[in-house]
């Protein structure tokens, strides 16, 4: 139950039930990855089973798609969809411009190509995911496992004329392996402290041999909603310059937390 959450849960439960009033029915909706994700797959799931709505849903991420069959939503592949009316996916970090790191969840790439397939995309996110430049968060970069060592190399050489404070990389690890993401690649972290320019660095990085794609979101975020462990929520909108604020009421559904 809600009275049980800790205050950070109830900040991504807020702004996930916000967000969640942006889908209509027969609407095609990109389901992003990760816990504040899953709070909005949750609420989406109430709505099909409480209200009758129907919508389509493309998970970016095996995982999402499992929780949304779980909870109801029709889930269908990018390819049948084609283009999406809406993305709703969670991030690392974002700035005052709304670009974002994402990837913490290894799903940057569905989720770039989701969110960029998409009439708008809706970042959720509780309030200390906002920062005042980007990089404190570890950059995700997808390489193919193939020579995967001469792509960090490559890009280690790369970020020594970058603006940035930080240069080391690692390689994501499962336990004493690799990590794998669903296309079988693997991730390095790149540990930056601060990103200058992250515009420059996106480019810069996907001339890499080896990168698939990197976690900064540069211009693809048109609103983010902002949730707090009182119950607020702000939602920012970059395109129409506005601001808006409300407080959202906490409603006791055993459904909705059940595994929570």
């Amino acid at each position: 139950m809600t009275g049980e959450l800790s205050p950070i849960d109830k900040a991504k439960f807020v702004a996930a039930k916000r967000a969640a009033e942006f889908v209509e029915d027969g609407m095609r909706v990109g389901l992003g990855t990760g816990s504040t994700a899953a709070w909005l797959v949750r609420c989406l799931g109430e709505k099909v089973r409480e209200e009758g709505m129907r919508f389509r849903g493309v998970p970016t991420s095996t995982r999402t798609a499992e929780l949304a069959r779980e909870v109801g939503i029709e889930v269908i592949t990018l390819d049948e969809a084609r283009w999406l009316d809406i993305t709703i996916d969670g991030a690392d970090e974002f700035d005052a411009e709304l670009n974002l790191i994402k990837g913490g969840g290894g799903a940057l790439l569905q989720e770039k190509i989701v969110a960029t397939a998409s009439d708008q995309m809706v970042v959720i996110a509780d309030a200390a995911k906002e920062v005042g430049s980007l990089g404190a968060f570890p950059l995700p970069v997808e390489v193919i496992p193939f020579g995967w060592t001469a792509s960090q190399a490559l890009i280690e050489e790369a970020l020594v004329s970058m603006d940035v404070m930080g240069r080391k990389t690692t390689l994501r690890m499962d336990g004493d392996k690799a990590y794998v993401t669903d296309e079988g690649n693997h991730i390095l972290d790149l540990h930056l402290s601060r990103i200058g320019n992250p515009r420059e660095l996106a480019l810069v990085l996907n001339q890499v041999p080896g990168v698939v794609e990197n976690g900064l979101f540069i211009d693809i975020c048109d609103r983010v909603v902002i949730g707090y462990g009182d119950g607020r929520v702000e939602t920012r909108d970059i395109n129409a310059g506005t601001v808006e604020e409300e407080t959202m009421d906490f409603v006791e559904s055993d459904n909705l937390f059940r595994d929570v």
